[in-house]
């Protein structure tokens, strides 16, 4: 499936950065941290928090968008035969924070790290996330190491999880290594990784996993230069990077389950009603769905260009709901999948931006290695779902008002004019909702736009203070100003 790189600018906005204070202030989005925080924080990162075993000798690399500084992952690949091995340090973040201490309130307070336009609101402390605790290049940091040996089929089994010292010697972001893959300059270790991501994605496809093809809006920027929103194709080796941290998930649930403790990440299997409603929307799109066919596989040799797939990328969205986390001890819960992957999953990856890594991979290192694990992890794991749920719902929310925000910023010097848009869902009891061709904007239409059409809508309102855009169908034969 291919998709197109589509970009809209603003100019330097005081309006936009009003309206983000205010959405964070509407959200109750947390604003600094407490004074004991910060002093907890410059005091252990003084100490410099080490553990015994050294693997400074082993070259890692970490790839992230330009300009991150809370680095949680690491990789080093090397053949293994007719495999690969993998060995994969995440930040050792329960080293710096002292369960009851002041971080590890604030981090609970904050569940996760909330991205907005303009800045961010870390879970930890700077001091920690983007300096003593982040795998930035040149530096040893504690890490929990994950080595894991593939087979050339992409199976995976875990070797080992120990607690060691790490040095990165490159830090490389997503455009550099897939621009260094397409000119032929990329190092073995990347031609690995794109083995490894090749692999784990078919083996993702035998297993019946599944994922939306959503069109993702994003924002760039900053308040003196203006704002971008840009809807772009993820880049093939987003999501070989992300097949890494997906594999080390599924090795983390195997080892709680084993274990008998831990916390997973779960979702319920697609309910049939909407899976079948999805057929008849196929039907009417004129889609074709083999009946044969899972979803899974609809949903890959879907085309975002076309405007009735993407009627169907949204109508699928149903199929994907009821995310949670589950925490077990002693009793193997009633759920353990996670449905979009197939398999068993837990979330350990990321734990300078997301609070739960953090009790995951202390369980997992206990179990593995074979000792109790220990008491202030396991009294957390019953709180963590409802910590993560309030989180979710926060970072969501500030994502979505700010990207309406900014859609609104972009298109208010152009209320009137019409513009060529897909219309994604039907509004029988409402305004319908619309993608604009040439725009990276989703929006709600009033008037007559039937589902998976190309039609001409007429922009009515644009409200930077409201967060809000709306369109009108013009009518057959009538015409507004052009598109600028």
């Amino acid at each position: 499936m291919a998709a197109t790189r589509i970009t809209l600018s603003t100019s330097p906005s005081e309006e936009l950065v009003r309206a983000f204070d205010a959405i964070r202030a509407e959200l109750e989005v947390p604003e600094d941290f407490s004074s004991q925080a910060l002093a907890e924080a410059e005091q252990v990162a003084g100490q410099g928090r080490s553990v015994t075993a050294d693997l400074t000798d082993v070259p890692f690399f970490t790839i992230d968008p330009v300009g991150s500084m809370d680095l949680d992952q690491a990789m080093h690949l090397e053949r293994d035969g007719a495999g690969v091995r993998v060995r994969y340090a995440i930040a050792d973040v329960p080293l710096w924070v002292d369960p009851g201490g002041a971080i590890d309130a604030e981090a609970r307070r904050r569940g996760q790290t909330i991205y907005a336009p303009d800045h961010r609101t870390p879970l930890h402390p700077a001091r920690l996330s983007e300096d003593a605790a982040s795998l930035l290049p040149g530096v040893a940091r504690p890490a929990f190491v994950w080595d894991l040996r593939l087979s050339a089929d992409g199976q995976v089994r875990l070797e080992s999880l120990d607690r060691a010292m790490v040095r990165s010697t490159a830090r490389l972001d997503y455009e550099g290594v897939q621009r260094d893959l397409d000119t032929g300059a990329a190092a073995e270790p990347i031609l690995l990784l794109r083995e490894v991501g090749l692999a784990r994605q078919a083996q993702e496809r035998a297993r019946g996993g599944a994922s939306l093809p959503m069109p993702e809006q994003e924002v760039h920027g900053d308040p003196e230069h203006g704002y971008t929103l840009e809807l772009r194709p993820l880049a093939p080796v987003e999501d070989w990077n992300a097949q890494i941290s997906l594999m080390t998930g599924m090795a983390a649930a195997a080892v709680m389950l084993e274990g008998g403790v831990g916390i997973l990440r779960t979702m319920p299997p697609a309910d049939p009603r909407d899976v079948a409603r999805l057929r008849r929307q196929c039907a009417a799109l004129g889609v074709p769905w083999a009946e044969e066919e899972p979803y899974g596989e609809l949903l890959r040799r879907l085309d975002r260009r076309d405007p009735r797939h993407l009627a169907v990328i949204h109508a699928a969205t149903s199929l994907f709901r009821g995310a949670s986390y589950t925490p077990f001890d002693g009793v193997r819960p009633e759920r353990t999948q996670h449905s979009a992957l197939a398999a068993d999953y837990a979330h350990v990856t990321a734990p300078l931006r997301r609070l739960v890594d953090r009790f995951g991979l202390v369980v997992c290192e206990a179990l593995v290695q074979g000792r109790e694990v220990p008491g202030w992890a396991r009294a957390a794991l019953p709180e963590l779902p409802e910590l993560m749920r309030s989180s979710d719902r926060r970072a969501k929310a500030v994502e979505r008002a700010c990207t309406d925000a900014v859609e609104a910023a972009v298109l208010a010097p152009h209320v009137g004019q019409s513009f060529t848009a897909s219309v994604v869902e039907a509004g029988p009891q409402g305004p319908a909702l619309v993608q604009l061709v040439d725009q990276p904007v989703l929006a709600p239409c009033r008037g007559e736009a039937p589902l998976g059409e190309t039609v001409q809508v007429r922009l009515v309102e644009a409200s930077v203070e409201r967060r809000r855009v709306t369109f009108e169908a013009v009518p057959s034969g009538a015409v507004g100003r052009p598109t600028p």
